[in-house]
This record gives structure tokens, C-alpha cells and sequence, in this order.
């Protein structure tokens, strides 16, 4: 065993207020939606140089759908996927979303249709507005892992590798630090893909114009980077359910083959040669 780790004992909870918590996690999911909205609203306004007001309503449409797709999505996915049988036996559980249980791959699907009911009210190309999108979702996909790793939550089995991590909150109370195991920090390896992906779309987006020189490239390569490796590092990461304990394939593995697909699907179609 490695005597090289991380103790990761970190608080989830900032601070009560009328005794509830507000916690990092939370925070987080609220900053990658306001970090988004500014840049959106800045591919918008660069597009329309002339009609800022009419740019900065865009925006404001655009976020509600994304809102409402992304939550809604991630609540039924992870109700659906990963726990059918309980949320289907306690339906009004559906809407306790303030007990946690959010699903990536639901967000995903979530966020797709949210954005073409949007495209078909704007009178706007769906995958023009998809592939402004994923710049950011991709940030948001970031920013959640670590509101993750800030719950010590969804991390991977036992490492010797000196940046494993051993959460202490997530382990029985009579135990000593001693006792923890050090395990892969996955939150961060899946965060670390996200934010990489991240700054390619951003230089795809404003220095290679790639959403109006291949529409859907963009969407193509998110969908390969995020959830090929996604694939990947589920292999390292723990069980979140207990059926998935005997699959050659976890759950999560599973719902990322087809975005995997479709993204090279996007990446290798022809295209009709647009000029500049």
C-alpha cells in the first residue's frame, strides 16, 4: 500500500440558512448555469453585432429551456436508469430532487430535446445551436464532478497511485483515517476530460467558426471526448447501484455507446462545403 494520498475530509455543506443547508454542490451547478448564460450571450452578440437587445433576449430563452431540459432530464434518468423500481413504487419521490440523484447521460437527452423544441421556436438550425451548447455543458460537466468530489461521492475503487484519495466522510464514523482505502479520485479524472474538451470548443467555436464551417462537428467531438471517456474511467469507478455489480458493462457504460456513435456518426458525415 502507498504511503502517498490525499485525506480528502472536505465539508459539503458552506453554510444553514432557516436550517437548511447550501451546499458546494449546489453552488456549483449554479455557477456552470450563470457562466454559461455570459457565454452564450457573447456568441450571440458577436453574431449580431447590430441587434445586442435582440441577442441578450436569445439568451434569456435559450437558459430557461436549459434549465428546465437539464434538471428534468437528469431527475428521470437517474429515476429511470438507475432505480426504476423504487421511483415507481413511491412516485411523488420523483420530485424530491432536493435528496439527490442526478443522472448525466438524463441531463444529456434532457438537454437535447429542450434545445430542439427551442430551435423549432427560434426558426434556428438545431445542430447550430446544439454545438454552441456543448461549449458549455462541457464546463458544466466540469464544475458537477467537482460539486461530486465535493460530496465525496461516485469515486473509483482502491489505488496505490500517490494522488489516490481516501474519503474520510464517506466511510463508517468508528473508523480511523488509517482504515480508509485510497481510491481513484474519478470526479477529477472525468472533470479534467470536461474541461479539456471545454477549451477545444471554445477555440473551435472562436477562432476556427467550426458551428457555421461543419455544423454538428462540434456536437461530434463533445460526444466522443465526454462520454468515450466516460467509458473508460467507469472500469475505476465504483458501483453506484447494486445491479450493476455482476455487468461486464456498467450502467453508465451502456447509456454512453450510443452518444459515442453518434458522435462519430456527426465527425465523418459528408457535408455540404459551406463558404466563408
Amino acid at each position: 500500500m502507498s504511503d502517498l494520498y490525499v485525506v480528502w475530509d472536505f465539508d459539503p455543506v458552506i453554510f444553514t440558512v432557516f436550517g437548511r443547508p447550501v451546499v458546494w454542490y449546489g453552488l456549483l451547478w449554479a455557477v456552470s448555469f450563470v457562466v454559461g448564460y455570459y457565454i452564450i450571450r457573447k456568441m450571440f452578440r458577436r453574431e449580431m453585432p447590430d441587434k445586442q437587445d435582440a441577442a441578450d433576449a436569445l439568451t434569456d430563452r435559450l437558459l430557461i429551456y436549459m434549465i428546465v431540459g437539464s434538471i428534468v432530464g437528469a431527475r428521470l434518468g437517474h429515476c429511470l436508469f438507475y432505480e426504476p423500481s423504487y421511483y415507481f413504487a413511491h412516485p411523488w419521490k420523483f420530485l424530491a430532487i432536493w435528496e439527490g440523484g442526478l443522472a448525466s447521460h438524463g441531463g444529456a437527452i434532457g438537454i437535447l430535446l429542450a434545445l430542439y423544441l427551442f430551435s423549432r421556436r427560434e426558426k434556428m438550425p438545431y445542430l447550430e445551436v446544439v454545438d454552441r451548447l456543448v461549449v458549455v455543458i462541457a464546463l458544466a460537466g466540469a464544475l458537477i464532478r467537482l460539486g461530486n468530489l465535493t460530496n465525496s461521492e461516485i469515486y473509483g475503487f482502491e489505488t496505490t497511485m500517490p494522488w489516490g484519495f481516501k474519503f474520510v466522510r464517506d466511510c463508517p464514523p468508528e473508523w480511523s483515517v488509517e482504515m480508509v482505502p485510497a481510491c481513484h479520485p474519478t470526479q477529477i479524472y472525468e472533470a479534467l476530460f470536461c474541461i479539456a474538451t471545454f477549451i477545444y470548443l471554445m477555440y473551435a467555436y472562436f477562432k476556427k467558426n467550426l458551428v457555421f464551417k461543419k455544423p454538428g462537428m462540434m456536437l461530434g467531438v463533445f460526444f466522443i471526448v465526454i462520454f468515450g471517456s466516460r467509458i473508460l474511467i467507469e472500469f475505476l469507478k465504483r458501483p453506484q447501484v447494486d445491479f450493476e455489480n455482476n455487468m461486464i458493462l456498467d450502467m453508465g457504460q451502456w447509456l454512453s455507446i450510443p452518444f459515442v456513435i453518434a458522435g462519430f456518426w456527426l465527425c465523418l458525415r459528408k457535408q455540404k462545403k459551406v463558404t466563408e
